[in-house]
């Protein structure tokens, strides 16, 4: 049998200790928390906040008004009250993989491997207004992006060809968005991504090990020591893990046992979307709205009942660059304590707003 160890031996790292490394016990890679020259929390926030954008710029296509810049709906949720559009789907106009032709693998020279890039790249716009990103929405309009990307996600995994579904945002230049009007987007491949097999994986080697469930474990040790625990909810924890890849990384868990965001209730989405709203207002208010990366982890299409996954969000701020370190070798160097940032952000108060 196999047991995790999160914490075990490690004994208190503060100041002045020694740096330390840490497994990531859903992907097995390691973490070097460089405590020596580690960073408080406070001293990463942006020295200003950024210019702050008007609601509505007449040149972007994702504004009111400018619906026929984008590719035909694929979803729209409309204001009941006056008929206004609040959340919009469409195809991606510049599509990393398009929905044309099949699956066909091709070596080149008997060596290198080729397939077409089928697939599908879709948009999700968050909000008609142009300076209105997630952190400062009400609970009710996280709620129904929420709700898109279930749906998309829930149509897009019927799609024979469809092995895997990205559901993610991209805030700010440095996490790579292009266009700053708050929008996520969906991409299905029909391969199932390295790092993705991996953590599914180590998942179910876990389960055939322990006959647990590795993320359930995960979040009870964590609750456990609550040393990491931002926040809690009657469904969902915030917490910055263990071996935090990089300052302030934030996942969002539930309690129940699910492998399938898609599968999700829709009472869960409305309580998740309040956690999630409370998590990034956090971030902006405290850390002067870091740019940031969120993906949504779930089972792949086909595994709705495992029982050995957990499906989760993770929010990773892009507070820090990668160098040749972090390149040459794949071990992350962070410069804060996890248990640092957590208490910074469970104990910070700023303007959060309100439903």
């Amino acid at each position: 049998m196999r047991e995790l160890f999160f914490e075990k031996g490690l004994g208190v790292i503060g100041e002045g200790s020694m740096s330390v490394m840490r497994k990531d016990p859903t992907t097995e890679e390691w973490v070097v928390l460089a405590t020596e020259r580690a960073r408080r929390p406070h001293e990463l926030a942006h020295d200003q906040h950024k210019a702050e954008p008007p609601a509505f710029v007449p040149s972007c296509p994702f504004c009111p008004g400018n619906e026929a810049k984008t590719p035909p709906e694929t979803l729209v949720y409309h204001n009941h009250k006056d008929g206004s559009w609040q959340v919009r789907g469409f195809a991606n106009r510049y599509p990393a993989l398009t929905e044309e032709g099949m699956t066909n693998t091709k070596l080149e020279e008997g060596f290198f491997m080729e397939m077409n890039g089928l697939g599908i790249h879709e948009v999700i716009v968050e909000s008609p207004e142009h300076n209105k990103p997630l952190a400062l929405m009400k609970d009710s309009g996280v709620k129904n992006v929420l709700l898109a990307y279930q749906e998309r996600y829930n149509i897009l995994r019927g799609k024979p060809f469809v092995k895997h579904i990205t559901i993610f945002e991209n805030h700010g230049a440095s996490a790579g968005t292009s266009l700053e009007h708050p929008h996520s987007q969906l991409i299905a491949t029909p391969v199932v991504p390295r790092e993705v097999r991996l953590r599914q994986k180590i998942a179910a080697r876990y389960h055939d090990d322990t006959g647990r469930n590795l993320y359930s474990d995960l979040l009870d040790h964590e609750l456990r020591l609550n040393k990491r625990i931002v926040m809690k909810s009657g469904g969902f924890v915030v917490f910055h893990p263990f071996a935090s890849h990089e300052p302030f990384e934030t996942w969002i868990m539930p309690k129940r046992p699910q492998a399938c965001f898609g599968n999700a209730p829709a009472a869960d989405l409305e309580e998740f979307a309040h956690v999630l709203r409370m998590s990034l207002a956090k971030l902006y208010h405290a850390l002067n709205d870091p740019d940031y990366n969120l993906v949504i982890d779930t089972v792949l299409p086909g595994g709705e009942n495992e029982d050995c996954y957990l499906w989760h969000l993770r929010i990773i701020p892009r507070l820090a660059e990668v160098a040749g370190f972090e390149i040459g070798s794949g071990i992350n160097i962070n410069t804060t304590l996890p248990e640092e940032t957590a208490q910074f952000m469970r104990e910070f108060h700023g303007e959060e707003g309100e439903e």
